[in-house]
């Protein structure tokens, strides 16, 4: 009975000692619209070229932040897209 107690206590302390494991959550995975569709859909509105896009941010969501050459007169614009639902957030108006 001494042993099973004093293997009992043994074991108690060994478990206490050892931390627990905690496993972390993956971030949940942030779904992004296809830069190519969002190129698209610019391009069936303002005819023209994408000459640069970065990634960005916008009220804590990621934007897509696209400098666009106007076809019809060679102007320079700037388009702010939601990358998560393809909205446009800013941009010329046409």
């Amino acid at each position: 009975m001494k042993r099973f107690l004093l293997a009992a206590a043994l074991a108690c302390a060994a478990a206490a000692s050892v931390p627990a494991v905690v496993q972390a959550q993956p971030p949940a995975a942030v779904r992004q619209a296809p830069l190519s569709r969002v190129l698209a859909m610019l391009a069936q509105r303002w005819p023209g070229k994408q000459l640069n896009t970065q990634m960005g941010e916008s009220g804590g969501r990621p934007t897509y932040v696209i400098r666009w050459q106007m076809a019809k007169d060679g102007r320079v614009v700037e388009f702010v897209v939601d990358a998560e639902s393809g909205q446009l957030l800013g941009g010329p108006t046409g």
